[in-house]
């Protein structure tokens, strides 16, 4: 059974997404059986790359708050990464295009290292201030989870995967996506935003349920308001 999720590298709710699915599958008996595939997702297609401010300043400018509104703002989204063992510094979060991070994840998923890639990723913008779109950092990054940095530095200095990275965020527009994290569940269920534990657990049964059904040799399990990045920038 194939999860195919759209989501962003600079969205909270998709780190905190990632960890609520990743706790609802290590509970699922049919864990060695699931895919997962990551869809690229741009919340601002637009967005200049400018390591010379922070997330926090750049919100508090684009939003029209104070820079005391937004860190009480974005506190809120610091309690729930905590809740989920993760941990976040808008301070020092670097604004950043993620066209290329996105690339960089589509270059990792033809060696089987896609999941390790975006994780590192999230990680990178979110908890230690990396610039997600410098070269440089990219190529470091890719190297730390076994991509060859050669082949990152020739696919940064081509236009490879960009048709790969529209291709993901044309298709999610078809399906009707409109906020990231979006979890597509064997192309019959979905999850909209970082819902709560139970929404996972009972969202997976019903998927394997349904896939289950289809796929008669493998063993069935039968089984008796969350948040979300818009493309208009809200979190």
């Amino acid at each position: 059974m194939k999860i195919e999720i759209w989501s962003d590298v600079v969205c909270p709710f998709c780190y905190i997404g990632k960890r609520k699915m990743e706790k609802a599958l290590e509970k699922f008996p049919f864990r060695d059986k699931v895919d997962i595939e990551w869809k690229s997702f741009q919340l601002n297609p637009e967005q200049k790359t400018n390591p010379s401010i922070s997330t926090i300043q750049h919100l508090a400018e684009s939003k029209g708050w104070s820079l005391e509104q937004t860190r009480q703002i974005t506190a809120n989204v610091v309690e729930m990464a905590e809740a989920e063992g993760l941990t976040f510094d808008f301070e020092k979060a670097v604004v950043a295009n993620t066209k290329n991070a996105h690339r960089l994840i589509h270059l990792a998923k033809e060696v089987g290292l896609q999941d390790a890639m975006k994780e590192r990723l999230l990680k990178a913008y979110f908890s230690e201030g990396r610039n997600v779109d410098d070269f440089d950092t990219l190529i470091s990054l890719g190297k730390e989870v076994g991509l060859e940095g050669e082949k990152i530095k020739a696919m940064l200095e081509s236009e490879i995967y960009q048709d790969a990275v529209d291709q993901d965020i044309y298709e999610s527009r078809l399906i009707g996506v409109r906020g990231v994290p979006f979890f597509v569940l064997d192309r019959k269920f979905g999850i909209s935003g970082a819902q709560p534990d139970e929404v996972f657990d009972q969202s997976l049964e019903k998927a394997w349920s349904e896939f289950a059904k289809n796929n008669p040799v493998l063993d069935v399990v039968s089984s008796e308001d969350g948040g979300s990045c818009d493309l208009e920038g809200n979190c």
